[in-house]
C-alpha cells in the first residue's frame, strides 16, 4: 500500500486528499494521511453558525470566501461527487448592483461594464462614476493599437501598465483597482497580467482593443443564452455561486467524503526529509514522525519554503520569492429597521484613491438568500491589503470599530444603529501576490518538483487564488504522484464539462 502524506487541510489539500480516495475506490493500492496546524480543516474557508438573539432564525457568516467562480468547473463537480450539488445556492440577481465610491460618493457600476471595459454606450455615457475627459479617454481604447509583440515573445505586463495605457489613469483607479482589490487584494502597479489575467493579454492581441474584445465576448454569451435558454425549474446561473449553508459546506463534506479518520488536526509539520529508496519521513510538533511514499505540502508559499529548504534551496528561494498580504473580515449584524440606506444592492468598492480604510463591503444578507432571519441584516466588510498592511496591527475592537465608522460614512448606516453582533476573522499573509516573475518562479518550482520523486506542492500560492483553481491544484499533483508509481486513473481521461 503506497501512501501520501498531505500537509495542508484547507481546499487544496482536501482536493487531494479526495482524489487519492477515488484512486482507491478504483482499487488502486493507496491512501492518504492529512496533517494540518489548525484545529480545523477547510483553511481560509470558514463558515460560522450564528443563532439570532431572539433565538428565531440563525445567520449564516462566511469568514473567508464567500463563493466562487459559476463558469469554472471544478466545485460543482465535487458538489456532484459529493452529494451537495443541490445545495448549490445561486445569488438573488433580482438585487444585483455593484456601487463603487467615487470622490465620496457612491455610483452604480453602469450596465455591460465588462471587467474594465463598457459595452454599452448609454449606461456608460450617463454614469457619473467617470470625468467626461476620462470616458473619452477610455473610448480611445477603439484606436489604440495593441501593443507590438514578437512571434514567440513572452507577453508580461503589469496591470497598472496595461490598463492605463489601454483605457487611461482613470479607468484604473476608479474601476479596474477595485475590482481586482476585490478579488486578488493585490498591488496593481506591481501584479502580473499573465498570472492573473492572462485572457485580457490575448484579447488585445486578437481584436486589437479590450472593448471590441468584450464586445464580442458579449455576444456569445447572449448566443448561447438564446442557443440553451434554461430548462423550467432550473436553478438560475448566476456569475457567483455558494452553498446554501455557507461555503464551509464544501470542506466539511469533502473531508466527510475523504475520510476524516486519516486526517489530523492541531499538529505542524516541523521539518521533511527524503530518506532514501523514494520514502519521506515528516517530523510533527507532537514528537512523532510520519513515513510515507509520497508528500503533497498543500500550504501558502510562505509555509513550504523551510520546508523545502534543506532538500532544494532554488525551490525554496522561488517560494520565498512570492509575497503575501494579510487581510481580514469583518462581519456585522443589524435591524432592518435600523440601517438607514437602501440594501438593494451587492456591495461596493473603495477605490485606493478614495483614501479610505474600507477595501469593500458585501451586503451578505441582500446578496444571498438565507443568510439573515428575516427582518435582519448581515453586512461584511474587508480591510488590508497590500496597500494597508498597519491596519492589520490594530486589536479586534478597533477594526469592529474602524468598519462600523466607514459603514456610517460610506454606505449610509444610520448612527445610531446598534450591531446586534459581529464576527471578525483574520487572515495573516493569506493572500498570495502574482506579481511580475510570478510565472517564471512557478515554471522553476513546477519543473524543479517535477524530478524529485513523490514530492509535490499545491495550493493557491501558484496558478490560481480561486477555489476551483485551488482544488484542482490539489488533484493535479496527485496524478503527478501516481503517474510516477505507474498508476493511471481512469477519471483523468475524462473530459471536464459543464455542470450549466
Amino acid at each position: 500500500m503506497k501512501r501520501i502524506i498531505i500537509i495542508g487541510g484547507g481546499i487544496a489539500g482536501l482536493g487531494a486528499a479526495c482524489k487519492v480516495t477515488r484512486a482507491a475506490s478504483e482499487g488502486h493500492e493507496v491512501e492518504f494521511v492529512l496533517i494540518e496546524k489548525d484545529p480545523r480543516l477547510g483553511g481560509k474557508i470558514l463558515t460560522e453558525i450564528v443563532p439570532d438573539p431572539s433565538g428565531e432564525g440563525r445567520f449564516i457568516v462566511d469568514g473567508g470566501p464567500d463563493c466562487f467562480l459559476t463558469e469554472k468547473t471544478a466545485c460543482h463537480r465535487i458538489a456532484r461527487l459529493t452529494g451537495i450539488f443541490d445545495d448549490e445556492l445561486p445569488t438573488d440577481d433580482s438585487r444585483r448592483r455593484t456601487l463603487i465610491l467615487s470622490r465620496g460618493k457612491l455610483h452604480q457600476m453602469p450596465d455591460g461594464v465588462m471587467m474594465f471595459a463598457p459595452t454599452k454606450f448609454i449606461p456608460f455615457a450617463t454614469t457619473g462614476l467617470f470625468s467626461w475627459p476620462g470616458k473619452i479617454r477610455m473610448g480611445m481604447d477603439l484606436f489604440i493599437p495593441p501593443k507590438k509583440v514578437k512571434p514567440g515573445e513572452f507577453n508580461e505586463e503589469t496591470l497598472e501598465s496595461f490598463v492605463v495605457r489601454r483605457m487611461g489613469r482613470e479607468c484604473l483607479d476608479r474601476l479596474a483597482e477595485p475590482l481586482v482589490g476585490g478579488v486578488h487584494a493585490s498591488d496593481p502597479a506591481k501584479m502580473s497580467l499573465a498570472a492573473t489575467f492572462p485572457r485580457l493579454l490575448e484579447m488585445e492581441q486578437k481584436y486589437g482593443s479590450l472593448m471590441k474584445g468584450f464586445l464580442a465576448a458579449r455576444r456569445m454569451v447572449e448566443e448561447m443564452r438564446r442557443k440553451y435558454p434554461p430548462t423550467p425549474g432550473q436553478k438560475p446561473r448566476t456569475f457567483f455561486t455558494s452553498f446554501a449553508n455557507g461555503m464551509q459546506q464544501l470542506t466539511d463534506r469533502m473531508a466527510e467524503v475523504a475520510g476524516l479518520e486519516k486526517m489530523r488536526t492541531g499538529v505542524a509539520v516541523h521539518s521533511l526529509q527524503d530518506i532514501g529508496q523514494n520514502r519521506w519521513a515528516v517530523r510533527l510538533s507532537d514528537g512523532s514522525t510520519l513515513e510515507g511514499d509520497g508528500v503533497i505540502i498543500a500550504t501558502e508559499s510562505w509555509a513550504a519554503e523551510p520546508l523545502l529548504r534543506p532538500l532544494d534551496s532554488a525551490i525554496a528561494d522561488a517560494l520565498a520569492d512570492i509575497p503575501a498580504s494579510s487581510s481580514a473580515t469583518i462581519s456585522l449584524a443589524f435591524n432592518e429597521t435600523e440601517v438607514g440606506f437602501d440594501l438593494n444592492a451587492f456591495g461596493v468598492l473603495c477605490p485606493l484613491k478614495e483614501d479610505r480604510r474600507l477595501m469593500a463591503a458585501t451586503y451578505s444578507s441582500t446578496k444571498w438568500p438565507g443568510r439573515a432571519p428575516k427582518g435582519r441584516v448581515l453586512l461584511r466588510g474587508f480591510v488590508g491589503g497590500p496597500h494597508n498592511q498597519e491596519i492589520m496591527r490594530r486589536s479586534d475592537e478597533d477594526l469592529v470599530r474602524i468598519v462600523l465608522s466607514e459603514f456610517q460614512d460610506i454606505l449610509g448606516l444610520h448612527p445610531k444603529a446598534m450591531p446586534l453582533f459581529s464576527r471578525l476573522y483574520r487572515w495573516p499573509l493569506g493572500m498570495p501576490q502574482y506579481t511580475i516573475g510570478h510565472l517564471e518562479r512557478v515554471e522553476l518550482i513546477e519543473k524543479r518538483s517535477a524530478v524529485i520523486p513523490g514530492l509535490a506542492l499545491a495550493g493557491g500560492s501558484y496558478r490560481g487564488v480561486g477555489l476551483p483553481n485551488c482544488i484542482e491544484s490539489g488533484e493535479r499533483v496527485v496524478s503527478k504522484i501516481l503517474n510516477e508509481w505507474g498508476i493511471d486513473l481512469a477519471e483523468d481521461h475524462i473530459e471536464e464539462k459543464r455542470y450549466y
